[in-house]
Order: structure tokens, then sequence, then C-alpha cells
């Protein structure tokens, strides 16, 4: 099990101080004069100082972390009288650095774009697909975050021929569109504090916010496509709105946006029909190949989705055939704007496993109802998944293993798995509500050479998100992981959580706790579901604990501090028992892994229940 770093560790990378001395002196680097001078200079400040900076220092330079983030540090670091305030590079864009994790709240401070976008690996323009701005950095800058670190995981359309029709800028293309490219950006604006200060005609709506309305925009125009009409670029964008609204909460159009999207595969007989032929004589290699991309792709989400939040998937089938295991089984990623390191991607190979285990998940979710039609009992189908289940697990290629540093989407596939097992052992389909009934019945022995019990089983899992998150932290930092991360951070901290001897001082416990207070404050779900957990933590009352301690862990004197007016950020209504909870945490039931998924899914996609036309009065229509 990993640890947290000790004092004594104070290795320096004597190359990563040898890039801070002498990156950026060319007549091209977009910053000041002496910029990277008096940068490395207040580096070796922070390091002599008394302060106990050294240790923080040493990490940000060991983990690859920017250098626009090590000066943020420094300048809250060292006194006002010590540190060297750095000119403004540029007006073109104002920002306020937002730092990594734990680092204190910095001042405002100045940045050009082109900083960062002199590496950005996509460049592509902003015109003609976006009428929010013309900055072509800004928009290379935002796809270039979006493929590096959310396009790997779900993977529903074709990276390389996306970018070449955007490139070329062509309206007609049938693999992009401003509807495709604005949802994209507005996605992609969750991982950039730089977009997210831009304002806008003297509006307060950010970038990505705009890019949203945009995109909304283009839906309603795109509403009549229906049957073999549809354009794949259309369902593609629907998609990727699916994403955002799950983001950002917006009510009920995350089950709103998926189930259209189904709705769309569907129409266009590509997932839930008889198999479909994909001839190379009536199709472009590219159209093929995009189409195979969506098909698989929408049916990993589905997956995700519906098992994620205990429910049956809705796509059974898909009706094309899968991509090649190794065709471009040879690209790089690096993680930008961490760090220009590339690795290989794996990305076929990945996207192959994914597939894969998407099939279990369509079954886990189905368990109930396979039972019913082929009279087997539950426990049965149940053990055949988990079966299945560990069979996956080993059979993944020597490449996927967490210890040989993987690019992350390959490390969210194994937390991916983790978390299935965890919903497959809380048996939260069929019979078991949560652990606390689960131990009232005959234990499910799911693995019976071992004799390991289904709660002992999830509790391993639970360890092993939580090992898996140190392991991402320590590689890529928590800014830029996909939100996945979030939900199997959830699923871990409640099976610890709901524990009879759950120990409040876990050091599982408090790596998941920590981050998840990074990775939710990126977004208003996350803040509202780590409101949820907080109250979760307190009704145990584990603060009597607490205080007979000399030192409290950080993570948990956030958690334990006095409640402060406006500190709920989930909103009014969204949890029956929330106000209870805040007025006297310790008179309610600790709300358990069940609930959290169930609050979880109001929050993020709302209510599946909800007929598809019904729409508030004034918002879009399809």
């Amino acid at each position: 099990m990993l640890t947290y770093r000790q004092s004594d560790d104070t290795h320096i990378d004597r190359s990563a101080l040898s890039r801070i001395s002498n990156e950026g002196f060319g007549p091209e680097s977009p910053n000041p004069p002496g910029y990277y001078r008096r940068l490395l200079h207040d580096v070796f400040e922070a390091i002599r100082s008394d302060h106990g900076h050294q240790q923080e220092i040493l990490r940000m330079i060991q983990d690859h972390v920017p250098l626009h983030q090590i000066r943020t540090y420094l300048d809250q670091a060292l006194p006002e009288t010590q540190a060297v305030k750095t000119e403004e590079p540029s007006k073109k864009v104002k920002v306020q650095e937002i730092p990594e994790d734990d680092t204190p709240q910095p001042r405002p401070h100045a940045m050009d774009i082109r900083y960062l976008c002199d590496n950005a690996p996509c460049k592509v323009p902003a015109k003609p697909w976006t009428n929010v701005t013309d900055d072509d950095d800004l928009v290379s800058h935002l796809v270039s975050l979006y493929m590096t670190w959310d396009y790997p995981f779900y993977a529903f359309f074709d990276r390389r021929t996306f970018l070449e029709n955007m490139e070329k800028g062509n309206l007609n293309s049938d693999f992009c569109s401003p509807f495709l490219v604005n949802a994209l950006l507005a996605n992609a604006c969750d991982y950039s504090q730089y977009a997210e200060v831009y304002t806008i005609a003297g509006d307060t709506n950010t970038k990505g916010a705009a890019f949203l309305a945009e995109a909304e925009g283009y839906m309603r125009t795109h509403s009549f496509e229906r049957g073999g009409d549809t354009r794949l670029a259309t369902l593609q964008a629907t998609l990727l709105l699916y994403e955002r609204y799950s983001v950002l909460g917006n009510e009920d159009f995350g089950y709103t946006m998926l189930h259209r999207a189904i709705e769309m595969a569907e129409e266009l007989g590509i997932v839930n029909s008889e198999k479909l032929s994909l001839r190379s004589h009536q199709l472009s290699e590219d159209m093929i190949r995009s189409i195979q991309r969506t098909a698989w792709g929408i049916f990993q989400i589905d997956t995700i989705v519906h098992t994620n939040f205990l429910k049956p998937s809705r796509v059974r089938e898909v009706s094309v055939p899968r991509l090649p295991r190794e065709e471009n089984g040879h690209e790089d990623w690096a993680p930008y704007p961490i760090s220009s390191h590339s690795q290989p991607s794996y990305m076929n190979q990945y996207f192959d496993e994914a597939c894969n285990l998407s099939y279990i998940a369509r079954d886990i979710s189905r368990s109930v109802q396979i039972a019913d039609e082929t009279k087997v009992s539950l426990n049965q189908v149940k053990q055949d998944v988990y079966n299945r289940l560990c069979q996956w697990e080993t059979d993944l290629p020597e490449i996927f293993d967490p210890k040989g540093h993987p690019a992350p989407h390959i490390l969210l596939l194994r937390m991916r798995y983790h978390a299935l097992m965890i919903n497959l052992c809380c048996d939260n389909f069929g019979n078991y509500s949560s652990f606390a009934t689960m131990e009232k019945r005959v234990p499910m022995n799911l693995d019976p050479g071992k004799g390991a019990t289904a709660p002992e089983v999830a509790l391993a899992s639970a360890r092993q998100i939580s090992l898996i998150i140190q392991l991402m932290r320590t590689q890529y930092g928590m800014r830029y992981v996909h939100q996945f991360a979030m939900y199997a951070i959830n699923v871990a901290i409640y099976t610890l959580l709901e524990q009879a001897d759950f120990d409040i001082l876990d050091p599982d416990f408090l790596h998941l706790t920590n981050a998840f207070a990074t990775i939710s404050s990126r977004s208003q779900v996350g803040k509202s579901l780590y409101h949820f957990f907080k109250l979760s933590v307190r009704s145990r009352d584990s603060g009597q604990r607490l205080a007979t301690l000399e030192v409290i862990p950080a993570e948990l004197k956030e958690i334990f501090a006095a409640h402060q007016a406006g500190e709920a950020n989930s909103k009014p209504g969204r949890s029956d028992s929330n106000q209870d909870l805040k007025d006297n945490p310790s008179s309610m039931p600790s709300p358990g892994l069940k609930d959290m998924i169930g609050e979880y899914e109001k929050l993020s996609v709302g209510r599946e229940e909800r007929p598809f036309d019904h729409r508030e009065s004034g918002n879009f229509e399809f």
C-alpha cells in the first residue's frame, strides 16, 4: 500500500532544475526577459527557507508540474517582500491560477494562452466552427485538453478523422460540425481555468457556458434529423452534451441526452438491431471506422451509466463489427499540458478491453432479468458474472499493469472493473440494499477457493481503487482526471464507510477523501456530492475520536470544521435527509452506498423514469 511521502525524502531531480533554468530564454518566449531566472531564484529561496516549503517544491519538480503552477505556488509561499513579482506578459488573456490539489489559492496573474499552445498537440482553427471566439490558440488548447484527458475513456468518435476535417474547415463534412465542435469545447472548459475566466461582450457567462449555449442552438437546428437522415456528427454531439450535463447537473438533461443518443443509434441501425454490414465499396474507410467507434462507444457509455446507477442497460447488442484490436496500435499519449513526455497509449487494445468489460457490465445490470429468463438462481447468475470479471482481469495484457505507469485511461479502466465488483457484491440490483441487510442473509461466497464473502471482495476492490488513485495522483495529479474517477472514489469511500469496524483514520479512506475533495471542486455536481459525503461522515459521530488526537489530518479538519453560512453546495430539495443531517448529523442514520448512488444519479443525470418528451417551459426541444 502506498503511504504519504516522508519528510526525509529530499531527492532532487537535477534534470528538472536544469529545465527550469534553461527553458524559455529564446526570442519566441511569451514571458518577459528574466522570467525564468527569477523563477529559478525563487525556487532556491523556497528550498532554503525555514517555512516547510522544501518538500512541496521538490514534489512539484519531480512530478513535472507546469512551471506556471510552480510560479503561482511560490508567489503564495514566499513573503511579499521576498517574492519577485512577475511582469505581465500579455494583455490577451487574464486568468486566475487555480492550483493543483491543496496548493493555497493564489492572487490573479496574467498568462498568455500561447505559453501553453506552443506545444498543443492539436492545432485547429476557431473559424468556421464557433461564434464564441476567433482565437485559434484557445480552441487548439481546449481541443488538446479534451483529446488528452476526456476522449480516451469513451472514444466514441474517430479522433484522427475529426481533427483532419476540423483543420480543413469544411462545414459540409460528415465527421465534423459546429454542433459537435461547440459541444466538445464546452466539455473541455471543465479542464481549463484559462477558458473559465473569459468574459463575453460584457456578459458574466464563462466561455464554457457560451460554447454550451451555441451547441444547444445547433441542437434545435438538427432536431429534425430522424431515421437514415441522422448525421453521425449529430449523434456524437448529443453524447457530448450528455457528458456536459452530467457534470453540470442540469436537472434531467443527462438522461435526456443519453436516451436521445441511443434512439438515434437505433434509428441508424448500429445498435439493438440485426447485424449491419459495412461494405467498403459503399462507405469510405473513414466512415466505416467512425461508425464502429460511435456504435461501440455508445455501448460503453450506456453500460457505464446504467450499471453505475443500478439499472438495466438499454443497449443490448452492437450491430456493427468491432474495430481491429491492433489497428494503429502504436499511437503515443502525452499528459498535455503537464508534460510533453509521451508514452504508448495502447488505445485500440484499451478500447477492445473496455468493450469486453462492457458486455460483463451489461449482464450485471440485467442479472435479475437473466435469472428470470433462464430460471437460474440470482446468486448463481452473479457467481457466473463474478467469474467472468475475474477472468477479464486475469487476461489483461501485462502492459496494463498499474506498476508500469500506464496512461490514465488504462488506470480508469481498472477502476471501472473494481467499481463493477462493488456493484455486483453489494447486490443492489435485486436482493440486498446495503451491507447492513446483506449480513442478515446467507453470505454469498463469490470466491469459494479463498472463502471470501461478497463484502470482503467489495472491500478489497475499494482498497484497490484507493491504490490506483494514489498512483494516478502521483503521476498526473487530479486536476485533469476524467469525471468517472469521482464515481469510483465515491463507491470505494462508502464501501469503507459502511464497514462495522470502520476506522476514520484508515489510510485508504484518507487517500480517497483527499482525492475526492480535489476532483469534486471542478463541478457543481461534485461539490454537492462532497457535501453529502461530509454529512454522511458527521452522522457517524466520529468527531469524538478526532477530538482526542493531537494532529488531525487536513482531509478531516475540513469535514469536521464548524458549520458556516453557505457551506452547503447542494441544491435545496435534492435530498430529503439533507437538511436533517445538516441540522443534527448524529441524529440521522448514516447514509449508505445505495443512498449515495441515488443522490449521485439525481444530481448528475436526473430521473430516468421521466418521459422523454416532457420539458420544462422555455427549455429546448427535439
